[in-house]
């Protein structure tokens, strides 16, 4: 997690201050519970949320001595709230604390990312219905295929982000749990109502049962969503990458006044976001193996998971967060040349509509086999050659003695590309 790729709103909910700040409530909140149980004081519980506070720069002296970040943590909090501190953790354990804390700090982490998923989708279908019947060249393999058109591509991109957010809707739900059950999770030492009154005061649900850590299997979910959602970033990265390339240059990432592309050539206008984008979703989707590993964890708990989790847990929602604001402004300003794409088709001579020569050809009593015959023998040689398609089509007796020049005129219409398009914008989009 550094600077240059994070947002201060995300890179906060991993700051010691707010993770202390979580630390704080959830102890207070347990003492609420541990009062209205008759467990303990509640004139310890008020003193607690009247008193309490801390330091981080004392916390860290603190757990330079006992090598123990919670019982630092609570010696600090004792100093400032007195001899009615004795009763604050009474029950728990750190993976109490440490869990329930980390499931408010991804919750958190996921309403940003559902925000910016959001403006992601509101960026696509702008830009989609925008561009809904601009035609390009659709691409297999990287080879001319068959036209399509630029908002179809933005659509299907829409239609993946809707997913993710569905997805992402669901992780949170899932790694939204809290646990406040004691060593090795048997509430023998704390009531089970704590947990309840906790969960609902942090906005969580209580676990359904835990070994004295959170099962990490819910993460490992949810970490696995980010790197899917990295990937979607990934894939609109990289056909923008395509389409800016010198010998395609359909589309662009927005040149800023006063932006250089390069330090030795001052021509350059590189799709650097792209290929930062890439770089970012590597990085999101490298936590996966580590975060199904944290899963086995040794009988009731051990702390494998817990270097990994402090590391994984900001670095990965951090990065992702940033990916997915970039990509928006992104999208938002991204660069369109229809005219580039109707000049990229043209300079395959129509190739682009062999398949509908073909359906044409069968139509008209011809055997598959021939046809695919009679068309490719044209294609490879415009191909090789260059000229154009559709004339050297017409000029083909036997061709053109099974097919009239008007059908083969129709097949080469671009227009027949689109007859589907509103039904594909509304599967998407919704009725307009």
């Amino acid at each position: 997690m550094i600077p240059r790729y994070s947002r201060p709103e995300m890179a906060d909910i991993w700051s010691p201050e707010t993770k202390f700040q979580i630390w704080f409530e959830i102890e207070a909140h347990a003492m609420d519970a541990q009062a209205e149980l008759g467990v303990v004081p509640r004139e310890a519980a008020e003193a607690v949320w009247a008193r309490g506070k801390f330091e981080v720069y004392r916390i860290d002296a603190i757990e330079a001595e006992t090598r123990h970040d919670v019982i630092a943590f609570l010696t600090n909090l004792a100093e400032h709230v007195g001899p009615e501190a004795r009763f604050v953790h009474q029950g728990m354990t750190s993976s109490d604390v440490l869990d329930t804390c980390l499931s408010v700090q991804l919750a958190r982490a996921s309403d940003l990312l559902l925000a910016d998923i959001d403006r992601v989708l509101a960026a696509l279908k702008t830009r989609a219905i925008e561009h809904k019947r601009t035609i390009t060249i659709g691409r297999s393999h990287g080879i001319h295929a068959e036209p399509t058109t630029f908002g179809l591509k933005l659509a299907g991109h829409y239609a993946e982000f809707a997913r993710n957010r569905k997805r992402l809707e669901a992780a949170r739900a899932e790694i939204a749990t809290c646990a406040i059950s004691g060593p090795v999770g048997t509430f023998a030492s704390i009531d089970p109502r704590v947990e309840a009154h906790v969960a609902a005061k942090m906005g969580l649900t209580p676990e359904t049962i835990s070994t004295q850590v959170i099962p990490r299997d819910r993460h490992a979910m949810f970490f696995s969503v980010l790197a899917v959602i990295a990937s979607a970033i990934e894939r609109f990265a990289v056909e923008v990458r395509h389409l800016q390339r010198t010998e395609v240059l359909e589309a662009e990432e927005y040149f800023h006044q006063g932006q250089k592309g390069s330090s030795a050539m001052p021509h350059k206008r590189n799709p650097v976001l792209s290929e930062n984008l890439t770089g970012l979703a590597r990085l999101v989707r490298a936590a996966v193996t580590p975060a199904m590993e944290n899963v086995a964890l040794w009988h009731e708990r051990d702390i494998s998971h817990s270097s990994v989790e402090r590391m994984l847990a900001p670095d990965t929602t951090v990065t992702l967060d940033f990916a997915l604001v970039r990509l928006a402004g992104m999208i938002e300003k991204l660069l369109v040349y229809p005219e580039r794409m109707q000049a990229n088709m043209d300079r395959m001579g129509g190739l682009a509509f062999s398949q509908h020569v073909l359906l044409a050809l069968t139509q008209a009593g011809v055997s598959r086999e021939d046809a695919y015959r009679l068309v490719q023998a044209n294609a490879m040689d415009v191909w090789r050659h260059g000229g154009d398609f559709l004339s050297r089509l017409k000029a083909d007796p036997e061709i053109a003695g099974r097919v009239t020049c008007a059908k083969l005129e129709a097949a080469f219409d671009p227009e027949r590309q689109l007859i589907h398009l509103d039904t594909l914008f509304e599967r998407v989009f919704g009725a307009a």
